[in-house]
This record gives structure tokens, sequence and C-alpha cells, in this order.
């Protein structure tokens, strides 16, 4: 991990290192991470964090997944980590407890995990590092559809 700072990065900083499920504790490292960073930051600055974080990790899971010999290698979560965080962001007037960010955390792994169409699409015809971020973040719309139509007709 510690042989290039894209390692640090596209690992989630040893999260993507557990043996047993690496996407789900980069979830929850990320999910740690917001609740920490979030107080400090405004609507603009999590917009600039999301875009920076994205294309930074566009590269940094690339060179990650070619050093490991696997493009989206199970250890790689920085794609897990960021599209949490949007989740997250954009649900939080809705779902700022922490009951409410568990469920939105429990929703978006169910997506990541599945990955039924359209996840699926973008997963199978997009590789290299901009693949490995791009299904996460379709993960991520569809998450914040599901919580939107659960807020509309289930009153969540």
């Amino acid at each position: 991990m510690l042989s290039h700072p894209a390692h640090v990065i596209s690992l989630g900083f040893g999260s993507g290192l557990s043996w047993v499920i690496p996407g789900t504790f980069g979830t929850l490292m990320g999910w740690l991470l917001y609740v920490w960073i979030n107080p400090h930051l405004t609507g603009s600055a999590w917009v600039a964090l999301l875009l920076g974080g994205f294309f930074l990790g566009c590269v940094a899971c690339h060179i990650t997944g070619r050093a490991l010999g696997v493009a989206d290698h199970g250890s790689i979560v920085w794609d897990e980590i960021i599209a949490i965080w949007l989740v997250l962001w954009v649900a939080s007037p809705q779902f700022s407890s922490p009951l409410g960010q568990l469920g939105c955390v429990v929703v978006f792994r169910f997506f990541d995990m599945v990955k039924p169409p359209p996840i699926r699409w973008f997963d199978r015809r997009f590789k290299h590092g901009f693949g490995v971020m791009l299904d996460d973040i379709v993960a991520a719309l569809m998450t914040l559809l599901t919580l939107a139509l659960g807020v509309r007709y289930l009153g969540w």
C-alpha cells in the first residue's frame, strides 16, 4: 500500500485491505470520514471535493489496478468512498441522523454489490480507473433515486 501514493488513496487508507468484504469496509471508512469532515465543508466545497475526488480516483485506481494486475481489484475502495460521500451529502437533509445515514449505507451497499441494471451495464463497458469510479457513481445515483422514492411514497 505504501509503495505509491495512489495506492494509499485507492485502497481507502487501508480500509480496502480487509480480507473479507473490503467494499463494505471502504464504504464504512467513507461514512466515518463524512461524519468527520461534513461539519467543516460548505456546499460548494463538497462539490469541489466530490469532483476532485472522482478525477483523482480515476487516476489512482488506474495506477493501483495496473500494479495489482486487475483493473477493479476488490481492495480498491476509493470508488465506494466517493460514492457514499455523494449519497450522504445529497441525502443529508432527510437522512442526517445516524440511523438515516446507516439506511443510506445499506441501500448503497445493496446496489454496489448486486449491480442491477443499469449499474452492471456501466461496470461491463467502462474499464480502468474511470470504469472503477463510474459504476459506483451510478450505484450512488440509484441509491438516491430509491431514497427519494421512499420519502415520496413510503414516508421515510
